[in-house]
């Protein structure tokens, strides 16, 4: 063989085992994103169990049906809606919220801005005549505590037009992960801190029991028990008092949740979905790893409409409840995370401050930048909750400093999301997010 043979032939071998690049116009097709094998060691044990949460298996998620997603519409308080937008309302018909198919990277972006903004919670579709025209009254809505926001709508409702006709829903993603700043500028991805109303408490609580037929309280003790923790302060939930039971919520502020698997005794604030991709753990007690965008759109779908609340031999769930009610697809989901990875921080307005020369000081001064390293702004570690001692053998050991700052345990150790562990939190953006801590207790 000659040189030149030679070298042709070097060159086609190298081509041929080179990984292909895609152009930023080819197409890409969404991931099937619900597969055992990434599900088996996703979770983080649960302290005091030694267990991973279960998940449904592959074949539960894909054999529940897909929900059917629609474009939907902001809910304005009365005389601060658009000029011409209740006929809009009355009038548009509906739309698929995400087509299949393959798309580009920008047209998936853009696609999962619309997700991001649009989709609804598709169990709390009401067409209720009361609720419908709760929602038109100005008045009505005043009373049940609605605010409304710079632009005139009202955060977490929305009109959802459908085949069965004009609904009320509430919003998913945006409701919670939508920050309104002092100027009405709204962004994407930042803790939400608008008021909640009950208007939006009525269509969850109709829809909790429509799927699960469970009342408030026992949906509520549901949710939140861990029956393996010693005198679990969820166990009474259900023999509350209403008083009582309606005090649980009243005392969580914006920005601070208590959602399914958490609890409203002890709720955590809103995480920040931006910078997202920079981050290994999610939640802030790491109870899931990111390895990357897959791992969103699975946390997506958990959270939405697909947690089995299995924890070892603890069943949260009746036979009739533990199923999958609906899914999104994998477009939506996908959509949804290539969205989320491209949000970018807004600009901030404080940076002629004459106190940052003074705080950088004090930062490099007392060692921050050992845990909260720049350009992240995070190691990306686990810290131990007071009290906790995890094993040699733990999975995430090489990422556990075993060292406490003492952050309150509580979340961690006492709750189903108690990993007994909380993620080093980065620093970026911390001018917007408005709370501090996980559970949000700090205001400043």
């Amino acid at each position: 063989m000659g040189m030149k043979s030679l070298i042709l032939t070097i060159l086609s071998l190298a081509l041929a085992s080179a990984p292909v690049a895609h152009s930023r116009d080819s197409k890409i097709a969404a991931p099937r994103v619900w597969n055992d094998k990434e599900l088996a060691d996703w979770a983080t044990p649960v302290a005091g169990l030694n267990v991973r949460p279960d998940h449904f298996s592959e074949r539960e998620y894909y054999a529940a049906p897909e929900a059917e997603l629609f474009r939907t519409y902001p809910v304005y308080l009365p005389g601060r809606e658009p000029l011409g937008y209740s006929e809009f309302i009355a009038n548009v018909r509906p739309e698929a919220l995400i087509r299949p198919g393959p798309r580009t990277k920008a047209e998936w972006i853009n696609a999962g801005q619309i997700v991001f903004r649009e989709m609804d919670v598709p169990a709390t579709r009401s067409y209720d005549p009361e609720l419908i025209a709760m929602a038109r009254s100005a008045e009505a809505l005043m009373k049940a505590g609605a605010k409304p926001q710079a632009d005139g709508s009202i955060a977490g409702l929305r009109w959802t037009p459908t085949g069965d006709g004009l609904a009320l829903s509430v919003e998913d993603c945006g409701g919670c992960h939508t920050r309104t700043l002092e100027n009405g500028v709204k962004i994407d991805g930042a803790p939400s801190n608008a008021r909640g109303n009950a208007l939006l408490g009525r269509l969850v609580s109709g829809a909790i029991f429509r799927m699960y037929g469970d009342t408030p309280k026992t949906w509520t003790w549901r949710s939140a028990a861990a029956p393996w923790i010693p005198d679990d302060v969820h166990a009474n939930i259900r023999e509350l008092p209403e008083v009582e039971y309606r005090a649980l919520f009243r005392r969580i502020a914006p920005g601070v949740f208590a959602r399914f698997n958490g609890s409203p005794l002890f709720p955590t604030k809103v995480p920040d979905l931006i910078g997202i991709g920079e981050r290994r753990y999610i939640d802030h007690t790491a109870t899931h790893r990111l390895r990357g965008m897959g791992d969103v759109m699975r946390y997506a779908a958990l959270v939405s409409c697909c947690d089995s609340a299995d924890f070892g031999p603890h069943r949260l769930l009746t036979d009739g409840q533990r199923k999958i009610v609906y899914r999104f697809s994998d477009d939506a989901l996908f959509a949804l995370a290539q969205y989320i990875f491209a949000l970018k921080p807004p600009a901030n307005p404080n940076r002629t401050d004459p106190r940052i020369r003074l705080g950088q000081r004090i930062f490099h001064r007392e060692g921050c930048a050992r845990c909260h390293t720049p350009p992240f702004y995070t190691n990306n570690k686990l810290t131990t909750a007071e009290g906790y001692q995890p094993s040699k053998s733990h999975p995430y050991a090489a990422d556990i400093v075993r060292v406490s700052v003492r952050t309150d345990a509580n979340l961690a150790l006492r709750t189903r999301k108690g990993t007994g562990l909380y993620k080093v939190p980065s620093l970026k953006g911390v001018w917007y997010r408005g709370r501090f801590h996980p559970d949000g207790a700090v205001t400043s």
